[in-house]
């Protein structure tokens, strides 16, 4: 039985400070729909909004009928599809479309399936994602700074909205990991169920 190949990807949130970075591991035959349920995961994004997975000038998400120049169907492409001749090296992925949350996916290796391990797999994480509906990365920014100044006059709304523990540097692993692990348990390849023989 050959091993099972494992991408490491490297997924940026592009724009925001303090930098907001995942680490996780995806089967190469992952299909992009769940590429994007898996970045949902990793980021701490709550899946509210419509996304978009480019891969130079071809662009994968949800069909639409009554939109035919939209993107392609998501749930019909893999990874390994986009990756087959070598050259795609990074993938682009939008989130919201009215908020603009770009990432960034680097494809950093190819590497085998570890014996027993699910996958998706979040293996590292930095900075804390931001708050949903708050304006983008620009937003997002003005955010931080009316909370850490008593004086801004949003201040004290700011800090109700995001709570008074909200800090962009703290991140929740455990919690996103839980998130990404409950994908792989969902997704994991059920044995075929055994067929009773008729008497």
């Amino acid at each position: 039985m050959t091993a099972v190949a494992i991408l490491r990807l490297k997924i940026t949130l592009d724009g925001v400070e303090p930098k907001v970075l995942r680490f996780v591991e995806v089967p190469l035959g992952l299909k992009l729909d769940r590429l994007h349920l898996t970045i949902q995961a990793a980021m701490g994004w709550t899946d509210s909004h419509l996304y978009e997975i480019r891969a130079g000038s071809l662009r994968w998400g949800l069909q639409d009928p009554d939109w035919p120049d939209g993107p392609l169907d998501a749930r019909k492409a893999k990874l390994e599809d986009l990756l087959e001749d070598g050259r795609v090296k990074t993938l682009r992925y939008l989130y919201d479309f009215g908020d603009g949350w770009e990432h960034t996916v680097k494809i950093e290796r190819l590497v085998d399936a570890e014996a027993g391990v699910l996958y998706p797999r979040l293996l590292a994480a930095s900075g804390r994602c931001p708050p949903e509906d708050c304006g983008g990365p620009w937003g997002y920014g003005e955010i931080l700074e009316a909370r850490d100044d008593p004086k801004d006059p949003r201040h004290a709304e700011i800090k109700e909205w995001i709570g008074e523990d909200f800090d962009p540097k703290v991140v929740g692993f455990e919690a996103l990991a839980s998130d990404v692990a409950a994908l792989a348990k969902k997704w994991a390849r059920k044995p075929p169920a055994k067929r009773s023989k008729a008497s």
